[in-house]
């Protein structure tokens, strides 16, 4: 639909004139504009207006008819639900604008994809799993304690502790007036050095509040020097890429998240409708201006070999079994000339290829044999080209 600015609607202050319309807040979140506590800030800032109207409150219902316009541009019908697995790197601020100027996520999303909006947040120095939405209904029900969704994060921090201590953050603990609820930690691995152990911890949680991890393990005297998360729900981070995205398809998305999406949102057909080009292994980026390089490769995940590519109508090179000079039958040696098969007498005058050295090895010949026994060997002709000399 076209936006026209000269539009009067009947209904005063913007209000839609249909009863059964749905609230601005939750119409802007399913059409990917944005979460809807941050659809009542921009109403409240005057930046959304309806049928040409400036909105001041967000208690304002829509109905399919209406011009819903935010910064002057029309805001488009919403879309399917859809849903991204995005590998952040460290050094970027999960925000759509950083007051500090700071490179945020959404600047290094490659281009092609539609607006999205994160659920949940990880801060500048956390790295991992951080799904994308453009159905802010969606970020919102995933976002709340009472979903319940479980949050895997690894640890790398630095200090001491025991598995004991860990342990009593299973019953929950209160930072600073703050609760933070039951967190199951493990630890992984310890090196003990001079000034303290360099830990790898598991930890597993159902809230994800501001800075959770970090606040909990330094309430444990330790300093955590690395995070990164592993999953968020029936997510994993598994084996993407550092800055790769990868959209989730509908049939997963239809059978997992039904519960959370309203069902005329639900996505349609098995393919994704976007695919992003692999990323080259081992290659790096940079995260920002000044900031530092990041591999492309997270560490901490096994080394995944590389397979050769052949391409269409190339033979494979056959495997090596053995050694090349061992696997080879021996070359046959020079042929004794002047003897048939028993060894009696002359059978030409012409050169042939002499027999092995292992058959004159094995087992000496008949004439060999007498003279070994002190019979002397007839022979007939010049001594035999190629063959042992007449001593």
């Amino acid at each position: 639909m076209v936006h026209d600015p000269l539009r009067t609607p009947d209904a005063p202050s913007g209000q839609s004139p249909e009863a059964g319309g749905e609230r601005i807040a939750k119409a802007l979140a399913r059409a990917g504009v944005a979460s809807r506590r941050e659809v009542e800030r921009l109403i409240e800032a005057g930046r959304v207006a309806l049928n040409g109207r400036v909105l001041t409150s967000p208690a304002v219902k829509v109905g399919p008819n209406d011009i819903v316009t935010l910064d002057g541009e029309v805001v488009a019908d919403a879309e399917p639900t859809r849903l991204f697995r995005y590998h952040k790197p460290v050094g970027l601020v999960t925000s759509h604008s950083d007051p500090q100027g700071r490179p945020t996520v959404f600047d290094a999303l490659p281009p092609g994809l539609p607006r999205l909006i994160s659920i949940g947040r990880l801060d500048l120095n956390t790295e991992g799993l951080l799904l994308l939405t453009n159905d802010g209904g969606l970020a919102r029900a995933l976002e709340l304690p009472a979903t319940a969704l479980i949050r895997r994060y690894r640890a790398r921090a630095h200090g001491r502790v025991t598995q004991e201590r860990l342990d009593r953050l299973k019953d929950g603990v209160t930072i600073e007036g703050v609760r933070y609820g039951a967190i199951e930690a493990i630890l992984d691995k310890a090196k003990d050095g001079p000034s303290g152990s360099n830990l790898w911890i598991t930890l597993t949680l159902a809230e994800g509040k501001n800075r959770e991890v970090r606040r909990v393990l330094e309430s444990l005297g330790l300093k955590v020097n690395r995070l990164i998360r592993l999953s968020y729900g029936p997510y994993a981070l598994s084996t993407l890429p550092v800055g790769a995205v990868e959209e989730v398809g509908p049939r997963v998305i239809r059978e997992q998240l039904s519960a959370y999406i309203d069902p005329e949102n639900l996505p349609l057909g098995d393919k994704t409708q976007w695919r992003s080009a692999p990323l080259p292994a081992g290659s790096q980026r940079r995260v920002g201006p000044g900031a530092r390089t990041v591999s492309l490769r997270d560490p901490s995940l096994p080394a995944v070999p590389v397979k050769k590519e052949y391409k269409a109508g190339w033979a494979k090179a056959k495997p090596k079994t053995g050694h090349p000079t061992k696997s080879r039958p021996s070359k046959p040696g020079p042929a004794v000339i002047g003897r048939n098969r028993t060894g009696e007498g002359p059978k030409g005058t012409g050169s042939a290829p002499a027999r092995p050295a292992a058959s004159r090895a094995q087992g000496a010949r008949p004439a060999q044999a007498a003279s070994a026994k002190g019979a002397p060997a007839r022979r007939s002709g010049p001594p035999p080209k190629g063959g042992p000399k007449r001593r």
